[in-house]
């Protein structure tokens, strides 16, 4: 169902880990302390934010990870296990950077893929100097 697509945002980039789901509807966010502790846990945290907020991997229709600029072990861990899941779940997965982000506003992301200016498939993390 187009109208109602089910969006999961990603983003490790800053001081917290970031799970967003936009719907047409509503959405749902959670935050994480951005840590290595966190990072080993990475896919129990995504998960039970899944299933707390009544999602599956394989409900979502798209998933867009922030490539950066920012930690490498962050932009590492949250790429990967994005691929891993969009490769899995046959789910479109797309990339887009910190600058992309409009206020911090994850809305502008949804509008941009729209206009087709993201990236789609082709994720280059960009990592702090």
């Amino acid at each position: 169902n187009k109208l109602n697509m089910k969006n999961l945002i990603i983003d490790a980039t800053n001081t917290e880990v970031c799970f967003l789901i936009i719907t047409k509807y509503q959405s749902y966010t959670t935050r994480y302390t951005n840590s290595r502790e966190n990072f080993d846990k990475f896919v129990d945290l995504l998960s039970s934010f899944l299933k707390k907020n009544k999602f599956e991997f394989r409900n979502i229709d798209k998933i867009f990870v922030n490539q950066g600029p920012g930690n490498f072990s962050s932009i590492r861990t949250s790429i990967s296990i994005a691929k891993a899941i969009a490769l899995s779940n046959n789910i479109d997965l797309i990339g887009f950077n910190t600058k992309d982000l409009a206020d911090g506003d994850y809305n502008n992301i949804l509008n941009l893929e729209k206009k087709n200016l993201l990236n789609k498939d082709l994720i280059k993390p960009y990592y702090s100097s």
